[in-house]
């Protein structure tokens, strides 16, 4: 598996010829838009009305809602967040198992999950959460989360990269709020590259930086 970071909440998880993006970027961001294309995009928020607009992603499996999905042995389950939607949009919270690896994108969550998300959260390989603070979840709370649901891995999301037209919280308090202290940060990556044996070496959640 092969996962690379394009800013925001926008990732492509590849396996094989077999690719999964996430939370395709706006122009608006002032992100790059990256040009590939995709088996399946998974959408952490969804306005209404649902409008399928992401020319550099084209002809992928559109998922954008709660429910159960397999697409070529890769199982996706996704669930609402019916405190955090409106009549204006609606997100959701996904599962994916692939190669064996569980991951668990939380998107654009800005609460603390809750219980009733909280019981699927469990034996979570890696995990996808936003880092960066408003309007998002707070990096207090998302290193709390990311306690209670002890992944091997963590991606952080959502936080202050150069290039960003919103105001973002830095990498740095996230790390600082899950470790109780200030530490140094591992060098970012450009990509991560894992295969499900090499969990049994991580015995505790490291946090993978990875660069756009």
């Amino acid at each position: 598996m092969i996962i690379t970071f394009y800013g925001e909440g926008c990732f492509k998880i590849q396996s094989g010829d077999f690719i999964v993006s996430t939370d395709p970027l706006d122009d608006k961001t002032g992100m790059t838009t990256p040009r590939f294309k995709s088996d399946v995009i998974l959408k952490t928020l969804t306005p209404f009305p649902i409008v399928n607009n992401q020319q550099s992603m084209v002809n992928g499996q559109l998922i954008h809602g709660p429910g159960e999905y397999n697409i070529k042995d890769v199982n996706i389950t996704g669930f609402a967040l019916p405190k955090e939607s409106s009549e204006k949009f609606l997100k959701t919270v996904y599962l994916m198992k692939m190669e064996g690896i569980n991951l668990c994108f939380l998107g654009h969550i800005s609460e603390t999950p809750e219980p009733a998300i909280f019981e699927h959260l469990e034996e979570i390989d890696i995990l996808f959460i936003p880092a960066g603070g408003e309007p998002f979840i707070n990096q207090k709370s998302a290193g709390k989360t990311v306690k209670q649901t002890g992944p091997k891995i963590v991606i952080p999301s959502f936080y202050k990269i150069p290039g960003l037209k919103r105001t973002a919280g830095d990498i740095s308090i996230f790390f600082e709020e899950f470790n109780g202290e200030k530490t140094e940060q591992k060098e970012a990556q450009e990509k991560l590259v894992i295969k499900k044996k090499d969990f049994a070496g991580i015995k505790k959640t490291e946090i993978m930086i990875l660069k756009t």
